[in-house]
């Protein structure tokens, strides 16, 4: 039987840590942080925990992580 491939898009951007949550960097911090508020910058600059819904699916596009 093959391996199968990861999604390597998919293992870009979400991590499974060790007790089998689901982390991503928070979305928008690429540009046009300069008119950001200081409280808005810093909150970006955290991980977020991801819905539970999605666990299934990221779990079948990356097998062995």
């Amino acid at each position: 039987m093959p391996k199968i491939k990861t999604h390597k898009a998919t293992a870009k951007r979400f991590t499974i840590t060790k007790k089998d949550k689901l982390k991503q960097r928070k979305a928008g911090q690429d540009h046009f942080n300069a008119r950001e508020s200081g409280n808005t910058k810093r909150s970006k600059r955290r991980d977020i925990s991801t819905d539970n819904s999605l666990k299934k699916t990221v779990k079948q596009l990356m097998p062995y992580n």
